[in-house]
């Protein structure tokens, strides 16, 4: 693996303030090791949705700073900021020492090999030990999919793409898209649009979805719902990059209520193509067994502080492989936001000496994002506690280390 190292500066700080959210620790216990696993930061909407985004409505869509699919420049000060308040949290929990980089062979940081997700590895290193040479490992051929990161159909049977595009299906039959698509067709104008005028494919509502589950690609979808998460997705990254409103969907977003409605089409592209029991346990392996091997399987050995930097259908399929408990992100209409993290903590109760695990997802919320808010412990990030269905936690979201080790290791085989 190649090592990247950060050379950029970060101007234009903006503070604003936040809510405190008390951590309880319960007394005694010591945190001992940290995995995170996160989205990248703040990216362009994608440059292959871009004939999507065109053929869906006569609109012109605004001008980006950099081309589809990288990490923006404020994506870059977005991660800094969280790097800088996991630091302190780190710091606050005795990890690391503050003011002084850590031991070698403490943190060890690894992105797929994507512009964008090695791009916020090295920005979260930045904000979180400035100064320190700390390496951000990643394929050596950048531009193509790590296979720990990939999450493609590994299973070449027939009977198993048959049982995924199913299961695909069956999810997507359990959604209540009418409300969103009406909304989005009048928002784009998509009757004049020329998806409508030169294929006249004019009804988003009125069109069927295609599932597609083939060996060594990602699971995929033809029809309105990939139509509708691409221009949903450009609609809330030109809302995070703080786009004035009269820009964001042409001004077409009124009101909470509207967000929340587009979103339904967001989170369901990803959760019909990532979030069924047959394709996460099958895409999610790879990455699956890495955290084993951190968390479980070799951890004598394992870096105290593992930084993990891939996409959001990493992270939803992660998720449901897991078998995590559903979870609700207040501030947020995404399931898996920008830039967001899945932090598995291990931690050691000294009094009834025994180790105990607890997972929270740790993001930026919506107005956290648009309004690049410092993130520190007194204006922190959004915190949600997680909930394995193998591994019950108690009132202060901690479950015993043996039942998540079971639970990981009977995912990992």
């Amino acid at each position: 693996m190649k090592k990247s190292l950060l050379a950029a500066s970060v101007a234009g700080v903006l503070l604003l303030s936040g809510h405190a959210q008390a951590q309880t620790t319960p007394e005694g216990y010591q945190l001992q090791q940290v995995l995170m696993m996160s989205r990248h930061n703040l990216r362009a909407p994608l440059a292959n949705n871009g004939s999507v985004l065109e053929q869906s409505t006569p609109n012109k869509w605004p001008e980006w700073d950099v081309p589809g699919g990288q990490l923006t420049t404020k994506g870059g000060v977005l991660e800094v900021y969280m790097g800088h308040y996991m630091r302190e949290w780190l710091a606050e929990q005795g990890m690391v020492k503050s003011g002084e980089c850590p031991a070698p062979d403490t943190v060890y940081t690894y992105a797929n090999s994507l512009q964008r997700t090695v791009a916020t590895a090295q920005f979260f290193i930045t904000g979180a030990f400035p100064g320190c040479d700390i390496p951000v490992h990643h394929q050596e051929k950048m531009g193509t999919m790590d296979p720990t990161f990939n999450p493609v159909i590994t299973d070449d049977s027939a009977a198993f793409s048959q049982k995924a595009v199913l299961a695909m299906e069956k999810e997507r039959s359990q959604m209540h898209l009418d409300e969103s698509y009406q909304l989005l067709e009048q928002m784009t104008n998509y009757k004049d649009s020329p998806s409508c005028k030169e294929k006249q494919q004019c009804s988003l509502l009125d069109a069927k979805d295609s599932f597609s589950a083939k060996y060594q690609q990602e699971p995929g979808v033809s029809g309105p719902l990939k139509v509708g998460n691409s221009l949903v997705d450009a609609f809330t990254l030109q809302y995070y990059e703080g786009f004035p409103m009269e820009k964001v969907a042409w001004g077409e977003i009124k009101t909470d209520q509207q967000w929340k409605v587009l979103s339904k089409l967001k989170n369901g592209y990803q959760d019909s193509l990532f979030t069924s029991g047959e394709v996460a346990r099958n895409v999610a392996a790879p990455l699956v067994k890495y955290i084993d091997k951190a968390l479980v399987s070799e951890r004598s050995s394992a870096p105290k502080i593992t930084v993990l930097v891939g996409h959001d259908s990493n992270i939803a399929s992660l998720l449901t492989a897991l078998d995590f408990k559903p979870y609700q992100l207040h501030n947020q209409n995404e399931r898996t936001p920008i830039g967001g993290k899945i932090v598995f903590q291990r931690w050691h109760d000294s009094k009834a000496n025994r180790d105990l695990m607890k997972i929270e997802y740790v993001y930026q919320s919506s107005q956290q994002l648009r309004n690049a808010e410092v993130l520190t412990l007194n204006s922190p990030a959004q915190r949600v506690t997680l909930e394995l269905k193998g591994c019950p936690i108690d009132s202060n979201g901690f479950c015993p280390i043996d039942q998540f080790d079971r639970v990981l290791n009977d995912a990992a085989n």
